[in-house]
């Protein structure tokens, strides 16, 4: 039987209702949550590690670190054949990719939590810890290299593409680009992709003040200026379609860019990548020629960790755009998928 270490940090799984605080607040533990799915035990040999119960709105990358060296340690025990991390879904995509950047071994990590509170009729956390649990022990999985994923409502996701597409749906977590690595039908874990190459960084710290700029109908570069004056590390840039802003947006980060402060080039869209298609003032060429680093098809939020981790790694600037940039071409997820 496998071992799997599973460390639960809190979350709406963790949460019922309180009508003396007027909605959801976290009460269960690891122990509790464990004991919503009797059979979980008989899946795989657990090994809980609780961190609290922490809203994951209120992580900061001290809690990453902190919920990162749990799994880290865990992973290191040669009989721990993989990881699983129980949280909140407002902020799994860049929790998740920020697990992904920092962990170099073939074990997998998966990232999973509830769309709906324990007092719920249809809390779905006992569905996703259960197929959580079974992808992590899944033999086709710890050899595919998958690194970190998420998985909720029965779907595979890759850490650096998947995207919470709505606000409380089910199936709220899509891998816009490339579509999901597998599912989790019944007992079965099926994997139709593979992961290909990951993005990773080595490090111990991230740059505290990096900061994500989206653009907008009438954005001019206040917010860049404010933010340069008051000490950003970095800034990413998440501009309207293929890449485009106001000029004056692309003059206050060109004033930043000239103080040696690094800045990314990203897509306000949920899927898609900004590229230099447009030469008018703050188009995407324009943005580019200024110096501005491609996020490839990172969305702003997993830009912006992976500028954090790579400045808290003291990487130059040619390493800085080869973290933030696709290891590998993607691809147009299959049509097939929509219909699983």
């Amino acid at each position: 039987m496998a071992r799997i270490a599973i460390v639960f940090t809190g979350g709406t799984i963790s949460m019922r209702h309180d009508p003396a605080a007027g909605g959801n607040v976290p009460v269960l533990g690891g122990a509790a949550l464990l004991q919503t799915v009797p059979g979980l035990r008989d899946l795989a040999d657990l090994v809980p590690i609780d961190r609290g119960l922490t809203p994951a709105s209120h992580f900061t990358f001290d809690d990453l670190f902190g919920i990162r060296d749990a799994v880290a340690d865990a992973l290191a025990a040669h009989d721990i054949d993989g990881a699983v991390v129980v949280q909140g879904t407002d902020t799994i995509e860049e929790t998740a990719f920020f697990l992904d950047l920092l962990h170099p071994g073939p074990k997998p990590i998966v990232v999973t939590g509830a769309m709906r509170s324990a007092s719920a009729p249809d809390y779905d956390g006992p569905a996703n810890l259960t197929a959580a649990v079974r992808v992590a022990t899944s033999p086709a999985v710890r050899d595919a290299d998958v690194g970190a994923v998420v998985v909720l409502d029965g779907t595979i996701e890759p850490a650096d593409d998947v995207t919470k597409s709505h606000a409380s749906a089910f199936d709220t977590f899509r891998s816009l680009n490339r579509g999901p690595l597998g599912v989790v039908a019944g007992s079965s874990v099926v994997l139709r992709d593979e992961r290909g190459p990951r993005r990773h960084v080595l490090t111990d710290r991230a740059a505290r003040r990096v900061f994500l700029v989206t653009a907008t109908v009438a954005t001019d570069g206040t917010p860049i200026a404010a933010l340069h004056a008051a000490g950003a590390d970095g800034f990413v840039v998440a501009a309207t379609g293929a890449g485009n802003t106001s000029p004056s947006l692309l003059a206050a980060a060109e004033a930043a860019i000239a103080d040696g402060i690094p800045v990314v080039h990203a897509t306000r869209c949920p899927a898609g990548a900004a590229s230099g298609g447009y030469a008018f003032p703050g188009g995407g060429a324009t943005w580019l020629r200024a110096g501005a680093m491609s996020a490839g098809h990172l969305t702003g939020e997993k830009a912006r960790i992976a500028l954090a981790l790579g400045l808290g790694a003291g990487l130059k600037p040619g390493d800085l755009a080869a973290l933030l940039a696709d290891p590998a071409p993607i691809h147009a997820p299959d049509r097939f998928w929509e219909n699983v």
